[in-house]
């Protein structure tokens, strides 16, 4: 058994802030605890990486799919193997070696209430969907690991992650490990007001988190191995569309959208490049 691991930061236990906790100094913010931020999502992706193991899995790589990186290499369970870029796009290097994906510190997709540092790859995103179904980076992952067969099992994250993530695909296994309590969406703010728009939320402790991630890793193996039919996938019928809409970067300003089509992939649409006056 060979599982796909993708990482984000901003959905783990105790990652307070953008600003702080998700971005170095070297792009240009305070990055006060970005280190600290790097060893807390690293600890939970080696609970997930030691339940995985407990339910039977032989071999797991675990993608880096932070920005500026959120994996601490040094403290990754050495059993686990560590992808960092993913030169030819999406399917982001999952290809159909691999039995299912999971997921560890995912956020919820821009413009969700209730959530915690939610976004769609950059604050810009107001939306993007695939086929008229709303997706952030989770159901983009997971429909191109749907168009590949291939199941997705676990996720981990904020509250409002896990109910995107199971609204999209039933039955997945999620553990919530912070819950956000911001009511409003955020959809008519500009990119910089939306920065610091989600960032209350309520925390785990970081060690309770990891316990109930090492357990939830290893009931979703259960639930993979006695599972019937096509658990964990979900199907969009070709063409694709992929619509996505931007927020202004300053007040005043318009939306922006952008669509791109593809006959026959959702790989292949989200890999489409995007109009420069749309972003």
């Amino acid at each position: 058994m060979k599982v796909y691991i993708m990482t984000d930061m901003e959905g783990v236990a105790g990652m307070l802030n953008f600003p702080n906790w998700c971005l170095p100094p070297e792009r240009g913010y305070p990055g006060r605890y970005y280190d600290l931020g790097r060893e807390l999502l690293t600890r939970e992706v080696n609970a997930a990486v030691e339940g995985l193991f407990q339910g039977g899995v032989d071999k797991i790589i675990v993608s880096d799919g932070h920005g500026p990186g959120g994996i601490n290499p040094m403290l990754l369970d050495p059993r686990a193997e560590l992808l960092r870029g993913w030169p030819s796009g999406w399917p982001l290097e999952l290809d159909d070696t691999f039995d299912a994906v999971a997921w560890v510190g995912q956020h919820a997709k821009a413009g969700t209430r209730y959530a915690h540092l939610a976004h769609t790859q950059s604050l810009k995103y107001i939306d993007q969907s695939i086929n008229g179904v709303s997706v952030g980076e989770f159901g983009q992952f997971a429909l191109c690991a749907s168009e590949l067969g291939i199941p997705a099992i676990f996720g981990s994250g904020d509250e409002a992650f896990c109910k995107e993530a199971t609204a999209l695909i039933p039955g997945i296994v999620t553990v919530a490990v912070k819950r956000g309590v911001q009511p409003q969406d955020g959809r008519d703010l500009d990119t910089k007001a939306y920065m610091a728009h989600n960032r209350g939320a309520i925390h785990l402790h970081p060690t309770v988190a990891r316990k109930k991630i090492r357990e939830g890793a290893k009931e979703a193996m259960f639930q993979l191995r006695t599972s019937q039919g096509e658990y964990g996938i979900v199907k969009l019928d070709p063409p694709y569309e992929r619509v996505t809409i931007f927020r202004p970067d300053e007040p005043g300003q318009p939306k922006r959208i952008d669509r791109a089509t593809h006959p026959t992939s959702i790989a292949g649409v989200l890999n489409e490049p995007f109009d420069p006056q749309a972003q």
